[in-house]
């Protein structure tokens, strides 16, 4: 591909790390309901992709800006989202200094750029989705795939705003999650947390594999019950219970805002959260670091360095 060159209003950034998102696996494979599919085939080209190169989030150097570019300048550390507009696997990236749907802001001080990239997508949905419960302070949170990429930014959040944190992951990973605030760990192959005598204000399942039922049922009168991946069916059910009572259902893609990026990353450089790195790719293996992302066995992000 050509190198790109910034509109007055965009900014060109030589990427230095970028990882694996969901959303990178599942538009690479088409991995979506009937519905979505046929919409993406529709809106990304019916036979084969019009965009061709994938990726979310990244981290890198400003090399150049437009004319009308304000808050940045050759040579700021940035990191940020790229949206469904994809195309952070690449040398280059031109992005707009705002926008919707994207996130562009100034990398914390104290990280790296493969910790920087592992922030934007997965803290902005961990952000997004535990500011919709309101006031946390005191409240017990569970949070069902913690060892995510999302999940491990939503317990260190959720710790942050004063909860009580439950963890549920896969077997191997109390200490690692205790390791960033978790306060009690569930290997959900011995135990299910929702089928408990304890109740939850706040049901996170970041994965999307929970009971709806069985959530539902956890939860306390007020209590809340956040989708990171809601299905079809979840989201009717989630919309009538949310309707008839007081147990609200929260669902829908996150809200992507620099302001927001800005947030985590005075966080990150306070010490009070941090970005959690697996493994590391070459460019060239792309094929394997989304082969371990799908293996459900990363801890934390999966780095791929161009």
């Amino acid at each position: 591909m050509p190198k790109p060159t910034p509109r007055n209003n965009e900014v060109l950034i030589r990427i230095r790390a970028t990882t694996v998102t969901a959303g990178d696996c599942e538009l690479r494979g088409l991995q979506l309901s009937l519905g979505l599919r046929l919409l993406v085939r529709i809106l990304m080209g019916p036979t084969k992709p019009r965009r061709k190169i994938l990726g979310q989030e990244f981290a890198g150097e400003v090399e150049s800006v437009g004319q009308t570019v304000t808050r940045f300048r050759k040579g700021d550390r940035v990191f940020g989202t790229t949206g469904f507009g994809f195309g952070a696997y690449a040398e280059y990236l031109c992005l707009p200094e705002k926008s919707n749907g994207r996130a562009l802001a100034r990398m914390p001080t104290n990280v790296g750029f493969n910790e920087a990239a592992a922030v934007p997508t997965g803290g902005l949905e961990a952000l997004h989705f535990l500011r919709k419960a309101g006031d946390l302070r005191g409240q017990r949170v569970l949070i069902i795939g913690a060892g995510g990429g999302i999940g491990t930014f939503a317990v260190q959040l959720a710790k942050h705003f004063g909860a009580e944190v439950t963890a549920v992951d896969s077997p191997g990973r109390q200490d690692f999650l205790n390791s960033i605030g978790a306060d009690r760990v569930v290997d959900y192959t011995r135990e299910d947390s929702t089928q408990v005598s304890e109740s939850y204000d706040v049901i996170f399942d970041v994965v999307g594999k929970s009971s709806f039922s069985n959530c539902i049922r956890a939860l306390t009168e007020k209590g809340f019950y956040l989708l990171g991946n809601a299905t079809l069916s979840s989201k009717a059910r989630g919309l009538w219970t949310s309707m008839r009572g007081t147990k609200k259902v929260i669902f829908g893609a996150a809200a992507q805002r620099s302001e927001d990026l800005v947030f985590l990353g005075g966080l990150i450089e306070s010490g009070r959260i941090r970005s959690v790195v697996d493994r590391t790719y070459p460019l060239e293996q792309t094929p394997a670091a989304h082969g371990y992302f799908e293996s459900g066995r990363a801890r934390g992000k999966i780095i791929i360095a161009p």
